[in-house]
């Protein structure tokens, strides 16, 4: 990783950082009589606050100078990117103050600081098709440990995987719908890394084409 690389991905891995500390500080201000470990199991429902945890790592891992793999670069990527969309598409309400500051971090702000970061500096190489499917892994085992975490304390973090509130069926057309917009947004992102990645041609070298006598 170049130098470059490396302190944009400490300043990826600090905003991410200072945007779940924001979250935590949020929810202990709106509820005085909880714990910080009580409030960090209360988010730890979210796919929203595990992904930027996720992301926290990975840049933090890149700024010490590990090397990334393009695919999981790639998945992260992915992964922040479904968080804003979902968020914006489906689940953002009105809020005010330092509700709204921490909501559009974890939700906004990081996903364009990622998504940026891997436009202009991720290694794109090796991307294949088939990671498209290897990247449905996250999101499906989030939606198990989701399901049963809130069949056995009762809460549901996202309404579209609540059984009781859309019914077991709604919940697998949920997870259907959502699952095949990802898979297609994988085979985008591998489609792009490829294109991105590609060479270009030398100085000079014209594309080949019928000549004019």
């Amino acid at each position: 990783m170049t130098q470059t690389q490396r302190h944009t991905a400490l300043l990826i891995a600090l905003l991410a950082l200072g945007a779940l500390w924001l979250q935590v500080h949020v929810g202990l201000a709106r509820s005085p009589g909880r714990t910080v470990f009580e409030e960090l199991w209360r988010l730890g429902r979210y796919f929203t606050i595990l992904t930027n945890l996720m992301v926290a790592v990975s840049f933090a891992m890149i700024a010490a100078g590990h090397r990334a793999q393009p695919w999981w670069l790639a998945a992260v990527t992915l992964w922040i990117l479904i968080v804003a969309i979902v968020y914006h598409g489906l689940l953002a309400r009105p809020l005010e103050g330092l509700r709204w500051w921490s909501d559009m971090a974890v939700h906004t702000f990081v996903p364009i600081a990622v998504g940026l970061w891997w436009l202009a500096l991720a290694p794109k190489d090796g991307l294949v098709p088939r990671h498209a499917l290897w990247w449905l892994l996250w999101p499906l085992g989030y939606v198990s440990y989701a399901l049963i975490r809130g069949e056995i304390d009762g809460r549901h973090p996202y309404f579209f995987i609540d059984p009781h509130e859309v019914g077991w069926s709604g919940v697998g057309l949920w997870c259907l719908a959502l699952g095949v917009s990802f898979w297609l947004g994988g085979l985008g992102m591998v489609a792009l890394g490829r294109l991105l990645s590609r060479p270009s041609p030398p100085a000079g070298d014209a594309p080949d084409g019928p000549q004019v006598r």
